[in-house]
């Protein structure tokens, strides 16, 4: 585990219907649930919060219906195991149910330890992992890279895919 750096991450959607529609709600409805899943898990260090305790309320696309989750971590096992061995992961494959099909939805990147990242920030490295595919600078946990100051690291699978 890396002490300089920490794993920032964001994920995106785009919803299948407006958020106060009947088809969103149960997404709606846990997620204080999973974002408490989320900051009583090892590893976690922040998340991106709105006005409210989440980041439904922030629109920084264009496209209304396009959510934003970001999120940083001090390793890619921590972040892995809440993604994908918690509460979570029922919520994960799910997603189809409230959130259209999209290539390229998340993104992983190392920032230096205290620093929180930006929305626009967040925009350049998704933008960043389409242009190049997975480098040092934007990756995805199917193929990651280590922290700046670490040699190696383990793939961790997307096991919703």
């Amino acid at each position: 585990m890396s002490a300089k750096y920490e794993l920032a991450q964001v994920n995106i959607g785009r919803l299948r219907a407006p958020v106060d529609h009947p088809m969103i709600k149960d997404f709606f409805d846990n997620l204080d649930p999973i974002n408490a899943v989320a900051e009583t898990s090892p590893g976690f260090v922040w998340r991106l919060k709105g006005e409210g305790n989440n980041a439904s309320d922030l629109q920084p696309f264009e496209d209304p219906l396009i959510a934003i989750n970001m999120s940083v971590w001090t390793d890619i096992p921590s972040l892995g195991a809440f993604v994908y061995r918690s509460g979570h992961i029922q919520f994960m494959r799910r997603r189809r149910e409230w959130f259209e099909h999209m290539d390229l939805y998340m993104v992983l990147w190392w920032v230096p330890a205290g620093h929180r990242p930006t929305v626009e920030e967040a925009k350049e490295k998704l933008a960043l992992l389409e242009a190049n595919g997975p480098t040092p600078e934007a990756f995805t946990f199917k193929i990651p890279f280590p922290a700046p100051d670490e040699a190696t690291v383990e793939p961790v699978l997307d096991e919703c895919a």
